[in-house]
This record gives C-alpha cells, structure tokens and sequence, in this order.
C-alpha cells in the first residue's frame, strides 16, 4: 500500500521507457534510479536517469528479469518505489508482491488484481460474469495435446492458439489447417514458457478483419475509477503492434461510451488499481469482444497522453503515494488526433529480421505536434538480447488528416545509420490509402504487401559488379584488391556507384555529381562528403564489412559490401536466415531453440531447419535448397553470433 510521497524511484527496465519515466521524475522531484546490464553499460537511459546500479549479465534472465538482483538494487540505493515500466517483470504478480512484502511501493495494480487479469483465462472469466462479451473458445485446465485438438476441431478454423500468460503476441499462433496444430501448439507452448515461464495455452475463434481497440483506464485506492477514452492498434505484425491512434476512426461516440462502460465494469470486478489498458476486438457490424487486460503502462500510452493532456506516469506515481484521482469521468477531455508509430532495428527488406550494431547517425524529427520518445543516441549500442524498439514517434494534429501529414513529414526526417530500421516500411504505411482512409484492420499487412525487396524477389535492389586489372579474387580493404563497381538501382531512382580509389586508398561513392570519399582509417561517421559545386545527396559511413548509404530525401539506406559478387550474393542470403555453398549459418546473434534435422535427413528448398529466438521472437533458419543434411552442429540452448554454421547440406543432384 502506498507509503506517502515518493522520493527515490527504481525503473526496473531499460530504453525508452525508463529515459520516458526519468523524465517525470525530473518533473516531479523524484530521485530516478537506472538498473543496467553488462550490454546496457553505456545505454541511454543510464546517462537520463539520476544513479544507475549493474544487475548483470547481457541476457535478460540474468538482468532484467531476475527480481532478486533488481530487489538488491532498490535496497543498494535506498528506493522507496520500484516501476516497471511495460515487459520484463511488469506483470509478474510475484514481484510486485516481493516488493511489498520488502517496504517498496509497486508502482502498478495489486498483486491480486494482477493475477486476476494476467491469466487471460481467469480475465475472460470475469468479464462473462460482468456482461462483457467474449470470443467463443476453449478456456480449460486440461492441457494435454488431445483435449487441446478435441477443442480446436470443436470451435473450427480459423484459430488463435494463446498464451495464458502475458501478452505481446508472444505465445499465440494463427492456425488455419488442422494438420498445422500440433506444431502450432508446440511453438506456442515453448515461446511462452521461454517469455512468461508458464505454457499454460488456450484456444478462441479467429475473428477475420477485425479491429484491435483498447481502452485506457486509471483507478486510485479509494474506489475511483475512469477511462480515457480509445486507442486502435490494428496495423500488427507477428501480432505486435506498429501504428497506433486515437481516437479511432472506427468508432462512434455511442460505440465509445459503450467500450468505455465494459472497460470499467472489467476493471471494478477485479479491484483494479493504476494505469491500465482492457483490450477488445472490433468486428465489421460493430459488435465488440473482450481480449484481455494490460496490468501496466502500455507502449502506445503517448497517443492517449496526447489527446488529453494528462501525463499518465504522474498519474501513475501519484496513485502509488495513496493520492486521490485528480479527475472524475465527466472532466475528462479528449483534443484533436494523436498518431503513434514504433521504430525498430529490424530489416522490412530481409524479411523484418533483426538488426543489431552500433548507431553511427540519428536523424529524429521535431517540430510542432511532434514528440519522440527514444532510447537510443548516436553511439549505441543496439544488440539482439532485447527488443528491438528504438524510439516512438508521435504526432498530434487538430483532426486525423492533420495528424498524418505530420506523421509522413516526420518519417521523412527520420534515420538511423549503423543498423538497418523499418522507417521506409513505416513511410510505407503512413502513404497507404487504406490506412489514410481509416480502413486499416488486424489483417492490413497480409492484404497489402510490404513492396520491399522480399526473400524471393531482390529485383528492386540489383546489384552488379564489373571488374578491372589483375584476375585477383582478394577482396575487403586488403591491399592487392582489384578495382571494383557496385552498384545499386532502384526503379525510378537514381544509381549509386561504388568503387576503390587507389590514389587515395578509401572507397568512393558516387550518386549524380556528389561524391564521398570513405576511408577505412576514418572513424565511422565523419568521412568527407566531396559535391563540386552542388549540394552532396547522400551520406556514407564505414562498416565493419562495407560501408552504408542515405540517399535522397527522404534518406534511403544503401548498404554496399566489401566481397566479391559472389559473397555479396552470399551475404545477402545470410540476411534472409539461409545461405549457399552447402551450409546454413544464423543470421543474427541469438538462442537455439528447436532444431528441426538430423544428420541424414533429406530437407526440401525453404524448409525450417532450425528456431533462433533473438530479440524476444522466434525466427527460422530455413535450408537454401533441396538436399541432404551431412553435419549438424548446434542443439537447443545453444547461444550462436550470427553468420556461424548451424548445418551443412549436401545439395541434390
């Protein structure tokens, strides 16, 4: 229970969130108190916050997730109240109950009512005894694989296979054909066991096109409870969020009220407390079914801070000190439109696999209506231990239209060099028609395909590269190198040429008639940019393997490798989570979690090999080719960097 005012806060998490938490306490006189991992040494939130204590190891098991090593830190620097911000130990009832039982405040919902609603079953349950729709499924104890198949031939296909634990479509499968259950059940089980440390599933029925709309409520200690008002988050990928706005475009004010009245119904049945989000699905005729709830701050609460002018961490911190709410329902204002997108280390161009280095450039926007909540800065490091959200990008406007001219102008003067990012999959969406005619919903990506260079399909960036001077096959920056070209078109665009300067000893880029000489002497980042009388078009930095190109405006990354053709082709295979000459290799640092092959075994072209879990998801190593597996070389638990060799395969003949 609350302990009066708080002056010393723990932020039991790292990124954007604990820069974004830090900064209301700077607001509020609070002692902000950073925890960092061996891998977040230099990280931002740890220069943003007041004191910052090690927790541990890289991995988040032994860092971010391990409440013992955080419970040692609040008492290392004289917390009074731990955050935790959203993920991680966010919705662990155990930990909130540790640090009550310690004297902390648990600056979130009880344990009790974190229970109560951190197990969507038990959450469905409530809502049913409250009036509140629910999607027709299977929400009981028996888990063996047979009642699970019993069931889901039972409700039917299309079907959701969910976690009962946490959320951030970890733990949930699509499956659409019967035949694919029992992987879907397996994959599910393992990835939430791996998130939550609990595999407990169950099934519903799989709504087609829905929208996801989600309320946003705050409840004190005294018994008083409001929302404020909707967010639609239905442009999803893998089942996690990308874009989220509110108001809604597709509901009414009467829909509104309704939505608002079972949120709040929802929230009295368990005796929620704090800042907390219940989810519904929206179908096409308007009727609305209860998803589950969000015992934290969610990612997207910006838009919701946006169109009220409430700060919710305030709120947040306020209700754990024992204050009364600062609002009734009927004072609640809701302004203009908010718009949210989130920027991640991933690469749309190679099938969204994570990307992980370090930001040599940031280009963020600013300006008026925008705010930008980060996590990163030029300098840091991004690796694949944790999510890959960047920063968040917000913007308001008077109404919807106003709001996503901004957002597309914002996109526009955002990049980020070192890493690869989804901006232009993010410029994409925001240029869409449907999406500007608030038609998007859940399915919005699989009607609409991303235009970008697919795994089979890398047309759009064609590479070539002609070669002059002795028959040398030595490549990089090694002296003897033969003089080589790349380059890359795109249709519609200009044609970057890229090739070594003997007399200066450095790679020369061209694109029109501006240039930039890239020396490999030069730190990353501050080479010279040659344009004659013009302005210089685009940007260069050296990598570890070539170097990276912005071109245009808005900037567009190129990268150019420093190999020969054919371990251009090879390296670009790697990025797509296969390769050639005979083995398959990892295409980023992560976990082994499955392998899916013996020594022996015959695998067809784009069969899965093998699971890496990076970046809290699961991505497939998949064989190049047909043929026969001659030598495997990992098992699960194994931790791999990326480009090592988990199998090699004897090509068909």
């Amino acid at each position: 229970m609350a302990i009066g005012r708080i002056a010393r806060l723990l932020i039991a998490n790292r990124g954007e969130i604990s820069v974004r938490i830090a900064r209301t306490c700077r607001e509020m006189g609070i002692r902000s108190i950073a925890v960092y991992s061996d891998a977040d040494r230099d990280a931002l939130h740890v220069r943003e916050c007041d004191e910052a204590v090690h927790i541990g190891p890289a991995p988040a098991r032994e860092s971010y997730l391990d409440r013992d090593r955080i419970l040692a830190a609040a008492r290392r620097t004289r917390a009074d109240a731990i955050h935790p911000g959203y993920g991680f130990l966010s919705e662990n009832a155990e930990f909130a109950q540790a640090c009550i039982e310690r004297g902390l405040v648990f600056v979130g919902p009880s344990p009790a009512a974190m229970r109560a609603v951190g197990d969507k079953v038990a959450a469905k349950l409530s809502a049913d005894e409250v009036g509140v729709p629910t999607v027709p499924g299977y929400l009981g104890e028996d888990q063996r694989l047979e009642a699970l198949a019993d069931n889901a031939r039972r409700i039917g296909v299309p079907l959701l296979v969910k976690a009962a634990a946490g959320g951030g479509g970890k733990g949930m499968r699509l499956v659409r054909d019967l035949a694919q259950f029992e992987d879907a059940i397996d994959g599910a089980k393992r990835e939430a066991k791996s998130a939550f440390n609990d595999d407990t599933v169950f099934l519903e029925r799989y709504i087609e096109s829905p929208r996801h709309v989600e309320v946003q409520i705050l409840a004190d200690h005294l018994g008083n409870a409001i929302e404020l008002g909707e967010r639609d988050c239905s442009i999803q990928r893998r089942h996690q969020k990308i874009v989220e706005e509110s108001p809604s475009p597709a509901v009414s004010p009467a829909l509104r009220a309704r939505l608002g009245d079972a949120a709040l119904r929802i929230a009295g049945a368990v005796g929620y407390t704090n800042a907390g989000t219940v989810e519904f699905m929206l179908d096409a005729a308007g009727a609305f079914y209860f998803l589950e709830v969000n015992a934290r701050l969610q990612v997207e609460h910006p838009v919701t801070e946006t169109v009220t002018g409430l700060d919710l961490v305030r709120a947040q911190l306020e209700i754990a000190s024992g204050k009364r709410l600062s609002l009734e329902q009927e004072s609640v204002q809701r302004r203009g439109h908010a718009i949210e997108v989130r920027l991640y280390a991933e690469d749309p161009d190679a099938g969204f696999l994570p990307s992980s280095g370090r930001i040599l450039s940031l280009d963020l926007p600013s300006g008026e209506g925008v705010r930008v909540d980060a996590g990163v800065a030029v300098g840091s490091l991004v690796t694949s231990d944790y999510d890959p959200m960047l920063a968040k990008i917000i913007v308001s406007g008077h109404n919807r239209a106003e709001a996503l001219e901004r957002m597309r102008q914002a996109l526009d003067h955002t990049y980020v060099a070192g890493i690869a990012t989804n901006v232009e999959f993010l410029r994409w969406i925001a240029a869409h028609p449907v999406f500007a005619q608030g038609g998007a919903t859940t399915d919005f990506l699989e009607r609409y395909k991303w235009p970008g260079a697919a795994l089979d399909d890398r047309a759009m960036l064609d590479t070539q590269l002609a070669a002059a001077g002795a028959l040398q096959e030595l490549s990089g920056w090694r002296l003897g190198a033969q003089s080589r070209v790349i380059r890359f078109a795109k249709p519609a665009q200009r044609e970057i040429e890229v090739e070594f300067d003997w007399r200066d000893a450095a790679w020369r880029a061209r694109a029109d008639s501006a240039e930039a000489l890239i020396k490999p002497a030069e730190p990353a980042g501050s080479f010279k940019l040659r344009s004659g009388n013009s302005t210089a078009r685009f940007e260069a930095w050296r990598l570890a393997d070539g170097i990276e190109l912005a071109v245009g405006a808005p900037k567009e990354r190129r990268l150019v490798t420093l190999d020969t053709l054919e371990d251009v082709t090879h390296a670009g295979a790697h990025a797509l989570g296969h390769t050639g000459a005979g083995s398959a290799t990892a295409p980023m640092t992560g976990t082994i979690v499955k392998v899916a092959i013996r020594v022996g075994d015959e695998v067809k072209a784009h069969e899965t090999l093998a699971l890496l879990e990076a970046m809290k998801m699961e991505h497939a190593v998949a064989a190049p080719y047909d043929g026969r597996v001659t030598a495997v070389f990992v098992k699960p638990g194994d931790r791999v960097d990326a480009g090592v060799v988990l199998a090699e395969i004897e090509p068909s003949t």
